[in-house]
């Protein structure tokens, strides 16, 4: 039986931050992952108030079973992580993951030598820069992690998404003569004109200074600086990230150990989809209690058993 332990540790400037430590059965110290969740306002488990998406916490749960402990964390300002979430910036999320590695790698159950670095969706892009810096972790797992800029990874969402919406929806774009890429080149210029951290457009408040670092970010510089084997994961049905970066990720990486992974019939929240992977079903996959699809599950844990020495 797995044990898991609430932890607290300290970001660059000072705010506490708040996780699990799921430890696995056995003699400690044990090899051990940091998980890294993905974009928006959700904790540790990656679950937003709205959606209990729950990736982070199935991953650690098949880690542990697997002899791997893991350490997940709630985002500043959401969950019981101190911080003011709206106010944090891109950089700020990675700054965190930083310190979040620097804690797992001190609590004395964990083997120092024996770190891996997992993140999904955003936190693959995160995954990827920590990774790049610290060639001592003994891989990185980038899942959904697109390959390209923010601003090109979401004009490409729009592109995708807008004709899986229904009909009435579709029409009423275009009678408004509103197409996803018009809204966008606005919304991006208007973001782009601010300097603060939260700014009210079209009546929401927005996190303007995440989303500025998001757009401008490009992972191309880390992927090209790893010097520690990948796993890089995205499913076939994904219409948030392109599983086609997938190949531009394998080229960017060499000549570094890099193992790629486009699993049919799943979608960004890494679960099977008999539709089109949009994101109307994933409340759906929610509400039944639909899990991670087994085959990722067993991708995952089954390189980082390998990266680690567990025994299968």
């Amino acid at each position: 039986m797995t044990t898991a332990l609430d932890v607290t540790f300290l970001a660059a400037d000072g705010h506490e931050l708040s996780g699990t430590l799921e430890l696995p059965t056995g003699q400690a110290p044990h090899p051990a992952a940091l998980l890294i969740v993905g974009s928006g306002e959700v904790d540790r488990n990656s679950d937003h108030p709205r959606l209990a998406l729950g990736v982070t916490r199935e991953l650690a749960g098949a880690l542990a079973e697997t002899g791997i402990a893991s350490l997940r964390y709630d985002k500043r300002g959401v969950g019981a992580s101190g911080g003011d979430h709206l106010a944090t910036t891109f950089d700020d999320a990675r700054a965190d993951a930083v310190a979040a590695l620097a804690a797992l790698r001190a609590h004395p159950a964990i083997d120092h030598d024996r770190v891996l670095v997992i993140g999904h969706s955003e936190g693959a892009l995160h995954a990827a820069s920590v990774a790049a810096d610290d060639p001592t972790v003994a891989g990185v797992g980038l899942l959904a992690c697109p390959a390209t800029t923010g601003e090109a990874t979401m004009r490409w969402q729009a592109e995708r998404i807008v004709p899986t919406l229904p009909a009435v929806v579709r029409l009423l774009l275009r009678v408004l003569r509103q197409s996803p890429e018009r809204a966008q080149t606005k919304l991006f210029a208007r973001v782009r004109a601010t300097d603060g951290a939260v700014q009210r457009i079209q009546g929401r408040k927005l996190n303007v200074g995440w989303l500025r670092g998001f757009l401008d970010h490009d992972p191309a510089p880390d992927l090209a600086r790893m010097r520690v084997p990948v796993l890089a994961l995205t499913g076939a049905l994904d219409l948030q990230v392109d599983p086609d970066d997938l190949e531009r990720i394998a080229d960017l990486v060499a000549p570094a150990p890099v193992q790629t992974h486009r699993i049919p019939e799943v979608n960004h929240t890494l679960r099977h989809s008999s539709g089109t992977g949009a994101p109307s079903e994933y409340k759906r996959q929610v509400k039944t209690g639909q899990p991670l699809d087994p085959r990722v599950l067993h991708t995952i844990t089954g390189w980082a058993g390998d990266r680690v020495s567990v025994p299968a």
